[in-house]
Parts: structure tokens; C-alpha cells; sequence
């Protein structure tokens, strides 16, 4: 079992996984690159074994496992090149970041050279499931890796699955992505309709949730989405970035996935009114001058 993990993102999700760690007993080395961000996660988990480093290296130099949670490929792309100039052989780099699948086989391969093993580990179930430690795994690379680090997952995670070779993580979370959005377009249409005619979110959380129509976005957030509060969740922006992840790989096998494309442009003209920052249940808000 690893006694020393960094965790390198402490954002809407990052900040709560790195707090389980700590909470774990695991001795937990955080960096991030707004400073006040990490000195405000020092203070709260002081009481624990943690180390609030200034820089990458820092933070990853003594670490056996490195998690890292950050925004995008770019983002991924570089932190990951410092990351391994500065670990050891035999350290295992736990990537949470929802990122393209071919980032993910050529940073495996890379850190292959340095004797490192690379996991691409999406997460899904916000930042709900962040902070309660129920998030869901989906993690690909060598199998031996990934037993490796259980206890560090299990800190946060309520699931974790192996699903196969270096980007099948990645691959799965896109899966997960694009149902999320079929989801979301269907109940959005469902709700604008219950709106029209009158029926309560009350009365259609009662009479369906549990039917063959339910699902996570029914169950918690027909209120919301019916009372017009948008201001939590899963961002606009981030699901138009996984999206546009969705769609890149479909085009490199040769899927045209239609609803998946109508459901990003219309988020990109809810972006454009300014709803870029909302959660993605904002969705039904294009019945809005209907």
C-alpha cells in the first residue's frame, strides 16, 4: 500500500479528492497553481499528514503514487512533463483529468521510458460525488498499475473498473459523456412539456422517477432545472469541452453521433447568452422564447 501521494489540482473536484487522502491516513503532498488555493487546503487538512508544496517538483519529488485533476490536454500535457522529470522509476501518475484518448497512449508511452506507469482514471458524478467520495473510475493502462493504487482510489471513489489499455479509460468517460447529454436533451424536452401543461416537478418526480424513464439527471435535478436554478453543478463550458472530445474521436471512427452534435451547438448558443458557467441542466432553457 503507497504511504506518500501528490495531488496535483485542487479545483472543484481536486480540492475534495485530495481532502479524502489526507483523511486516509495517506501523506499527502498538494500543489497548485493559484497559491492561495493550496494554502487555503493546507489550513483546513492541517491536523493531517500534509505538505503544501510551491512548485511541482516539490510536491512530487517523494511521492509514490502522483494524482493529478486538472482542466484540459494542454493543461495535462505540460504538468505531466514536470511531473516526470522529477519521480523516480516505479512511481505510478493517476491521471483524473477528462482528457482525448490519444493524449492518454502518448503520455503512457512516454512515461514508459522513465519507468513510470501512466493511468488514464476519469472520474464522473461532479462535484457532489467528489466531496461525499462516491465518484465513479474508469481507468485504463496495465492492470498491474491499477491494483497498485486501489487504496489511493478507494479514498474517493465508490467505483472503480478496469477497462482495458492506455485511452480506454478515456474512451469509457466519453461513453459516459454522451449519454449524459442524450439524457439531459430528452428530460429537457419532458420537462419543457410538464411546464407547458402544468404538472409540478412534485408530481413528476413522484409519478416517474421511478419508471423505465428515470435517471441520475431526473432524480436530481427536475426541481432545479424547474425552479431555473442552474448555479452548481457540472459547467457548460466543461461539458463543451468533453464534448468536443466526444466528437474528434467519433470522427476518427467514423461515427456521426447527430444528437450528440445538436447538443453542443445548442449549448454553445446557451455559451453565447451567457449561461457558459451554469450547470448543464441549463439545457432546458432553449425552450425559453418558445
Amino acid at each position: 500500500m503507497p504511504e506518500r501521494v501528490a495531488f496535483i489540482g485542487l479545483g472543484t473536484m481536486g480540492y475534495p479528492m485530495a481532502g479524502h487522502l489526507a483523511r486516509k491516513g495517506f501523506v499527502t503532498s498538494v500543489y497548485n497553481r493559484t497559491a492561495a488555493v493550496s494554502r487555503r487546503w493546507g489550513e483546513q487538512y492541517g491536523e493531517y499528514s500534509v505538505v503544501v508544496a510551491d512548485n511541482v517538483a516539490a510536491a512530487v519529488e517523494q511521492a509514490e503514487v502522483v494524482v493529478t485533476c486538472l482542466g484540459n490536454d494542454d493543461d495535462v500535457r505540460q504538468l505531466t512533463g514536470e511531473i516526470l522529470k522529477a519521480v523516480g522509476a516505479n512511481t505510478v501518475l493517476v491521471d483524473h483529468t477528462t482528457t482525448s484518448a490519444t493524449l492518454a497512449e502518448e503520455l503512457a508511452a512516454v512515461a514508459r521510458k522513465k519507468g513510470v506507469q501512466f493511468l488514464d482514471a476519469p472520474v464522473s458524478g461532479g462535484q457532489a460525488g467528489a466531496e461525499q467520495g462516491k465518484l465513479a473510475v474508469m481507468v485504463g493502462g496495465d492492470p498491474a498499475a491499477f491494483e497498485a493504487v486501489n487504496s489511493v482510489l478507494e479514498s474517493y471513489a465508490q467505483t472503480m473498473t478496469y477497462i482495458g489499455d492506455s485511452g480506454s479509460g478515456q474512451r469509457c468517460k466519453m461513453v459516459n459523456q454522451l449519454c449524459v447529454a442524450g439524457v439531459l436533451q430528452g428530460l429537457s424536452e419532458g420537462l419543457a412539456l410538464a411546464q407547458r401543461v402544468g404538472i409540478p416537478a412534485e408530481t413528476v418526480l413522484a409519478a416517474l422517477q421511478q419508471g423505465a424513464g428515470s435517471s441520475w439527471q431526473m432524480v436530481n435535478r427536475t426541481q432545479s432545472m424547474m425552479q431555473g436554478e442552474f448555479g452548481f453543478g457540472f459547467a457548460v463550458d466543461w461539458m463543451r469541452k468533453d464534448l468536443g472530445i466526444c466528437l474528434d474521436e467519433a470522427d476518427r471512427q467514423g461515427l456521426a453521433l447527430p444528437l450528440a452534435r445538436m447538443v453542443d451547438k445548442t449549448y454553445q448558443s446557451l455559451q453565447e447568452k451567457g449561461y457558459q458557467r451554469c450547470d448543464t441542466s441549463v439545457l432546458i432553457r432553449q425552450f425559453e422564447d418558445e
